[in-house]
């Protein structure tokens, strides 16, 4: 599987933006699908993360309630749905694939810068 992240862009403070990460291979829905974020001067962490068959997400607290991951198996595609985005959401954003029997994402997209103005 490779990955190619998209969508990225400048945006105000409350407005939205969706990121889509498109895969490559045939066993796309096989992979859990998680997208990642690193911020100027800090470490990469978590955002969200969906199951192989979409039926769970997860979320990190600072994005609960605003983002929204969903995947279309049919496309290899997963989305991040940001809305109400904040300055301090401003990073690059990567999409990450791993097995579902594994802990550790393996697989990494490129990534794609979002900037939130204040």
């Amino acid at each position: 599987v490779q990955l190619q992240a998209s969508g990225g862009g400048l945006v105000q403070a409350g407005g939205s933006l969706k990121l889509s990460c498109a895969a490559s291979g045939r066993t796309f829905s096989s992979y859990v699908m998680g997208w990642f974020r690193q911020a100027p001067g800090k470490e990469r962490e978590f955002v969200a993360s969906i199951t192989s068959t979409g039926v769970n997400t997860y979320y990190t607290d600072s994005v609960k309630g605003r983002f929204t991951i969903s995947r279309d198996n049919a496309k290899n595609t997963v989305y991040l749905q940001m809305n109400s985005l904040k300055p301090e959401d401003t990073a690059v954003y990567y999409c990450a694939a791993r097995r579902s029997d594994s802990r550790q994402y393996n697989i990494w997209g490129q990534g794609t810068l979002v900037t939130v103005s204040s």
